[in-house]
């Protein structure tokens, strides 16, 4: 189900996005947690998700991982699971390999593929060899993609962390 609020009120959209600029330069991660969910507008909760992949400390990936799995649009769990994979911290795998395998879009389950790869965790492998069996090509090619990039990174060392190494597909 896609949002069919995009944005009620522009005038509204400005403040509050006024007001995310403030918060960001504050490194506040729990006002972006609230406009998430609380917020009905497709716009301002995209937002907010990218915002927090910036900020990007421990409890965003708890809070992105929350929306990529519940979050009842599509568009918006995809920017969770890009976000996480940006983030870069293995505490997202969990949440990652659940959307990828189960999620009913396929698009979400691309990205959330996509993301185990940047973060390139060995311990995601066996997920990721399910997930190259999805009849979806989008989805499939991720996963070999990401699985590709994982045995990369066994082989060579190139940074402990995905933040160290360059970003990944």
């Amino acid at each position: 189900m896609y949002t069919s609020r995009i944005l009620c009120d522009e005038d509204y959209g400005f403040k509050v996005m006024l007001e995310m600029e403030k918060h960001f330069r504050e490194n506040d991660e729990e006002f972006f947690v609230n406009i998430l969910k609380k917020e009905d507008s497709l716009v301002l909760r995209l937002h907010a998700v990218t915002i927090l992949a910036e900020i990007g400390k421990e409890k965003a990936v708890k809070e992105l991982g929350d929306v990529l799995l519940n979050d009842p649009d599509p568009l918006v769990r995809h920017e969770a699971a890009f976000s996480l994979g940006q983030i870069g911290l293995s505490s997202a795998n969990e949440y990652l390999c659940k959307a990828a395998l189960n999620d009913n879009d396929p698009v979400v389950r691309h990205e959330s593929a996509a993301a185990l790869g940047s973060i390139g965790s060995k311990e995601v492998k066996d997920v990721l060899e399910k997930v190259s069996r999805d009849p979806e090509p989008i989805v499939s090619n991720s996963a070999k993609a990401s699985l590709f990039n994982i045995k990369f990174l066994e082989k060579y060392f190139v940074g402990a962390t995905a933040r160290e190494r360059a970003p990944r597909p």
